[in-house]
């Protein structure tokens, strides 16, 4: 059972070493962005205070001045508008005084306030007076003696309000070199606890990775040479010993593998001496020869010719040299020599079509596939029918792959014959109890190439028979002995 992971021991490895450095981290980001945020808001206060620094006395000085001049009430749509301006100033103050945090520049702000209130005031004196008509000596008076003294306190104060709030940019200043200093120390002292920390895992998992899979290396190199009695002993808990054990099993299913190939081998060689037995046979050879001498006794000493030339080509292609593997062009061959010496007995009763794509014919099948499926057709379906009838064999590629398909209009088989025939021919050829030339092809198939590959039987009573043979498609190779 795996307890400790190599991915939990990799992941414990990498947040040991992250996880300090994303404290630290985070804990700077936070500092600045509060710095950043603090230092924003006093600048933006400072450019509030400063565009009124720069404009407000001069131009409600002259507003004023200009209606007391003029002797006339302030009009509604008057530019620039005394009244306006002093909200302006008042709702813009009151808001920093809502934000400003350091006591020195609140206190300006609260003064600032209470003169923009006076301001006002006398304002309303004036515009009184404008509006009783005459005054004009008081006006300027006021004008002198309050107006311009007031809106020269404002100018005091919002220049002292700014003064302050540059010497809180200088505070900042002066804390945030502080922070840093007090963040480079820190992080100095987590780095080094954190690396010490990280060697002190990394050496130990190392450790135990490196002796495992050290461990699991020489078991494997011991299995590539041959001895399948090396076992591992990983004891790490993790992925390596369930490998390990994996190896271990590996190593005795490939000892069960090795003496299983050895008894297949043994059983494919015993199937083809026992095919080679069952379709070389001599009532085949006998009866094609009294077939000849029949013939020749009619006088048709060109048709006895001709079945001697296909005797002759059927037991060359059935010996091949000894190969066991042909093209798929010699099996044809051998199967057409096959069908004329047939055809010539059962002259009467067998017809038959060969349709195989020349492309296909370059490609490898095993020896004597065809032969045991077309003399199962011709003896279990056309001989059964007891009427004329034909025996069709094509073949295709389709995609990776080679079908071939022998189909006669013979006598067929119930459903029942065909699904125990279907199973006969599953089972390995020594323990076929009937169908053996079928079973015996399905296995040698199934043996070289496959269990996705082999024979699939479709019948029908009376309908015929139909066998599909697939195969791959593999170019030719040194043809074995």
């Amino acid at each position: 059972m795996i307890r400790f992971s190599l991915r939990k021991k990799l992941t414990t490895l990498v947040l040991l070493a992250i996880i300090p450095l994303l404290a630290i981290s985070f804990y700077l980001i936070l500092a600045l962005k509060s710095y950043s945020n603090f230092y924003n808001a006093i600048v933006r206060n400072m450019t509030v205070a400063n565009g009124y620094n720069l404009n407000f006395k001069n131009e409600i000085d002259e507003a004023l001045y200009r209606q007391v001049s003029a002797g006339e009430p302030f009009p509604e749509s008057a530019v620039p508008d005394p009244y306006s301006e002093i909200a302006a100033l008042r709702s813009d103050f009151a808001r920093l005084e809502t934000i400003t945090t350091d006591e020195n520049s609140r206190s300006w702000l609260e003064t600032l306030l209470r003169n923009i209130d006076t301001l006002e005031d006398r304002v309303d004196d004036i515009q009184q007076n404008l509006l009783e008509g005459g005054h004009y000596t008081d006006n300027i008076d006021m004008l002198e003696n309050n107006i311009y003294i007031l809106t020269e306190l404002i100018q005091d104060d919002i220049q002292y309000y700014i003064y302050y709030q540059t010497e809180s940019i200088e505070n900042l200043q002066t804390a945030l070199n502080r922070s840093l200093r007090t963040f480079v120390l820190a992080m100095s002292v987590v780095l080094v606890l954190a690396v010490a920390l990280l060697v002190t895992v990394e050496t130990r998992i190392l450790r135990s990775v490196t002796s495992s899979v050290e461990d699991v290396d020489q078991t494997a190199r011991r299995i590539a040479t041959g001895d399948f009695s090396a076992r591992s002993n990983v004891q790490s808990h993790d992925e390596l010993a369930v490998l390990g054990r994996n190896i271990n099993d590996m190593a005795g299913s490939l000892q069960e593998m090795v003496d299983r190939i050895r008894d297949d081998e043994k059983r494919m060689r015993h199937a083809e001496l026992r095919l080679l037995q069952e379709q070389i046979n001599p009532h085949f050879l006998y009866n094609t020869l009294d077939t000849i001498v029949w013939l020749i006794e009619g006088g048709k000493s060109e048709e006895a010719e001709d079945m001697v030339l296909s005797l002759s080509n059927f037991f060359r292609l059935v010996l091949s040299h000894g190969k066991e593997i042909i093209t798929i062009r010699e099996e044809e061959q051998h199967i057409r020599s096959y069908l004329e010496i047939q055809q010539v007995r059962y002259r009467d009763i067998l017809s038959y079509e060969i349709n195989i794509d020349p492309s296909i014919h370059h490609y490898c099948i095993q020896k004597l596939t065809l032969q045991p499926i077309v003399e199962n057709a011709l003896y279990h379906g056309i001989k059964e029918k007891r009427d004329r009838g034909t025996i069709r064999i094509t073949g295709t590629r389709e995609q990776d792959n080679i079908r071939l398909v022998v189909e006669d209009d013979g006598a067929g088989m119930e459903e029942e014959e065909v699904d125990r025939l279907r199973e006969e021919i599953q089972k390995p050829c020594k323990e076929t109890g009937a169908g053996f030339g079928l079973a015996n092809v399905n296995e040698r198939i199934r043996m070289r190439f496959g269990p996705q590959y082999g024979l699939k039987i479709e019948s029908r009573k009376g309908a015929g028979t139909v066998i599909t043979i697939l195969i791959p498609a593999q170019e030719p190779v040194q043809e074995e002995a």
